[in-house]
């Protein structure tokens, strides 16, 4: 999983370059592909979570590309494509995972694209330290519910919120496996953390509301009300003292 997780560290290094006004996210999508599949690694999304029509639920198609690239109000699960190009002064998400004989490692690192207004980028920092806190939260014996408390605490009391539907979980041979880690929470609640889980830490801020919403590609999900969003993301493994983040270079 170190080496699962380096590798997904090593490409955002590679994609940080290209991060810049009048790229498209499609070329940011190959750049990122191209690296990956040339450490004999396979990008984890592509072909992930097809499902068919079931219970009056329309069919989910398969994810399209090799990372999400989610841009300003997308707070996740973006579709690469030709057509959004990145202008100055927005924020871009971009959320990697590959498997690497037989093993996930997955992060999401939010970038700026030249200079940010003021509020983007208190929103940028503040996300940082979401996960930052909840990552130093993440100690034996105590528990899941700490890790959420801490990062809802310091979301709100800068003025912003965090979104519920979408939640950290374990990584292990699957992209999703138990437990869920959610970002908010109550102290002293949830399951014990335990040496030896792997799971992430990715809180998902927006400057508005918490709400979502599911663009008609079935994969999207934006800010409901078009406020700017901003996620960033870490594998950690539970050790007998500090955790262990995977996924740094």
């Amino acid at each position: 999983m170190r080496e699962a997780g380096r590798i997904v560290a090593e490409t955002y290094e590679v994609l940080r370059p290209y991060v810049v006004p009048n790229v498209s996210t499609a070329e940011l999508d190959k750049i990122a592909e191209d690296y990956i599949l040339s450490k004999g690694a396979t990008p984890v999304y592509k072909g992930y979570g097809a499902r068919p029509a079931r219970n009056g639920r329309p069919a989910i198609p398969p994810f399209p590309a090799s990372t999400c690239i989610s841009v300003n109000e997308v707070i996740c699960h973006g579709i690469p494509n030709k057509k959004r190009v990145l202008r100055e002064g927005d924020i871009v998400g971009i959320d990697i995972g590959v498997l690497y004989k037989g093993w996930v490692g997955d992060s999401c690192v939010t970038f700026a694209v030249g200079k940010l207004d003021e509020e983007t980028q208190r929103l940028m920092d503040v996300t940082k330290r979401c996960m930052e806190l909840g990552i130093e939260e993440a100690r034996p014996n105590r528990r899941l519910g700490d890790i959420g408390a801490v990062i809802q605490n310091y979301a709100e009391s800068n003025g912003f919120s965090v979104v519920r539907e979408l939640v950290g979980h374990g990584v292990g041979h699957s992209l999703h496996e138990d437990p869920q880690v959610l970002h908010y929470g109550k102290p002293n609640t949830g399951l014990r953390i335990r040496p030896g889980m792997v799971f992430t830490i990715e809180p998902m801020i927006n400057v508005g509301s918490a709400e979502t919403r599911l663009l008609p590609d079935l994969w999207t999900i934006s800010t409901a009300d078009g406020s700017r969003s901003a996620q960033f993301e870490h594998t950690l493994a539970i050790t007998d003292g500090a955790p262990e983040l995977l996924t740094l270079p």
